[in-house]
């Protein structure tokens, strides 16, 4: 039901038009003045606000600017009792959408206010329209044809369509934020927000304060009324990561809202209704931490009404050269090279890693590869030093070239690679001059026929496309 706050200093025409709109079916609020009525706009979200022009104090037009500031989704026509032409572009001009003249023509009032609210009513749809289409729109993939990986799509499959509460598990770094978001674009609310927030990174007032939000005075530098995160998210979903870090104290309190949908904003006594899917992650066993009085029972078991566990990198190596060749393609198109993978030794030095930090340390660690590679091919002294380490432990580097050609053009690109893909250093090193070195470059594809030879040889660059 639209709401809409009528403002008049005489209370007779305040008490005239708000009755015509309760009539019609609107819920309406009146307010003597502009300071009163930002008050009630900074409280509350209205869809309309219907105000004289002419008021003591603050004026209507100065109340259309501070409103639209305030609250831009918020619709406001101007009420003038002298149909005065110029207050209404006046009005306009400041934001409003269309004026009423007094005295009140009831026709005009039904039909100039129904056109304000059904304007709204589009521009509103529209978003929620934008929005699901960037939720549509392919987003960051979730990667993997392991069996451990597709147990966990499979039970995504069936958990996404709900609107129940969710539990995502899993280590440090294996996407669960990825998985949370797919669980909401999947879902029924996909066209509303989704709006994550690290709860380990916060302390419990500031945390309290984003998730409730709070009224005006409610603390030191509390200047304003404020919605909070859940207010934020109604009819969305909130992705709480980290939940496994927040206190005994929060978890009494966000159990109230999972159980009720209701909350109240620090420094209000007013109970507000929530329309909100809550989705959690943590890397930690919340089962002992109950067992250890670390944990509230009742609040673990509302939160795992269902639960996904990812696995970690280590229980899904299958799964690594997708992954790493999709984190590389990415990081060649953002840093505009010619990257076509990965060097045999250089596959092997990931394979034998234990990724400790999982999806996360692979995408960092390809991304580092990337940005020193100055080959078509990844190769090992690429890698962050500790896989190189690793290459060298397992053999991972010794594949030996099949031929002197093969030889020729390791020791060519390893040389260019040392001296930081500078051109002149790596010919004179070879003891060859640079217009042989660049004829190597081309066939080796690191270098382009046209354009390459005379640029400057502190900053060589490969081919790219």
């Amino acid at each position: 039901m639209p709401r809409i706050l009528v403002v008049d200093d005489e209370e007779a025409i305040r008490s005239g038009l708000a009755e015509i709109l309760v009539e019609e079916g609107y819920t309406v609020e009146q307010a003597a003045n502009a300071e009163a009525a930002l008050a009630r706009v900074r409280e509350e979200l209205f869809d309309l606000v219907c105000t004289d022009v002419r008021m003591p104090g603050m004026d209507g037009l100065e109340l259309v600017e501070r409103v639209k500031q305030e609250s831009p989704e918020t619709e406001l026509i101007v009420i003038t009792g002298f149909a005065s032409l110029q207050s209404a572009v006046d009005a306009v001009k400041r934001g409003a959408e269309d004026y009423l003249s007094k005295p009140f023509d009831l026709d005009e009032v039904r039909l100039t206010v129904k056109r304000a609210l059904e304007k709204k009513a589009l521009r509103d749809k529209q978003g929620r329209l934008e929005r699901r289409v960037a939720h549509l729109s392919p987003g960051p993939t979730l990667l993997g044809r392991s069996a451990a990986f597709q147990r966990s799509l499979q039970l995504l499959d069936r958990v996404a369509p709900t609107s129940s509460t969710v539990l995502i598990l899993g280590e440090t770094g294996t996407g669960k934020e990825l998985v949370a978001r797919e669980i909401h674009r999947r879902s029924p609310r996909a066209s509303e927000p989704f709006i994550p927030i690290n709860c380990g990174a916060l302390p419990d007032s500031l945390l309290e304060s984003e998730l409730f939000g709070y009224a005006k005075g409610a603390f030191t530098g509390a200047d304003k009324t404020t919605q909070g995160l859940f207010e934020a998210a109604d009819r969305g979903t909130l992705f709480l990561d980290e939940i496994g870090n927040i206190s005994l104290s929060m978890q009494q309190r966000l159990l109230r809202v999972l159980e009720a949908g209701e909350l109240m904003r620090l420094g209000e006594r007013k109970i507000r209704k929530v329309d909100v899917r809550i989705v959690a992650a943590t890397n930690s066993d919340l089962k002992r931490d109950v067992e250890k009085g670390l944990f509230r029972q009742d609040f673990y078991y509302r939160l795992r009404v269902l639960s996904l566990e990812l696995p970690p990198l280590r229980d899904r190596m299958d799964d690594l050269p997708m992954l790493a060749g999709h984190f590389l393609q990415s990081c060649a198109a953002r840093f505009h090279k010619k990257i076509d993978g990965f060097s045999t030794a250089s596959l092997r030095a990931l394979q034998a890693h234990n990724w400790p930090g999982n999806i996360r340390e692979l995408e960092n660690s390809v991304e580092h590869a990337a940005i020193l590679c100055v080959t078509p091919l990844v190769e090992v002294e690429d890698l962050p030093g500790e896989l190189r380490e690793k290459a060298v432990f397992c053999g991972a580097a010794e594949a030996a070239p099949v031929s002197l050609e093969a030889l020729e053009k390791l020791h060519i690109l390893k040389t260019l690679r040392e001296c930081g893909g500078h051109r002149g250093r790596s010919a004179e090193l070879l003891g060859i001059n640079r217009r042989t070195l660049y004829r190597k470059l081309i066939e080796y594809g690191v270098a382009r026929e046209e354009g390459d030879e005379d640029e400057g040889d502190d900053s060589p660059q490969p081919a790219s496309h």
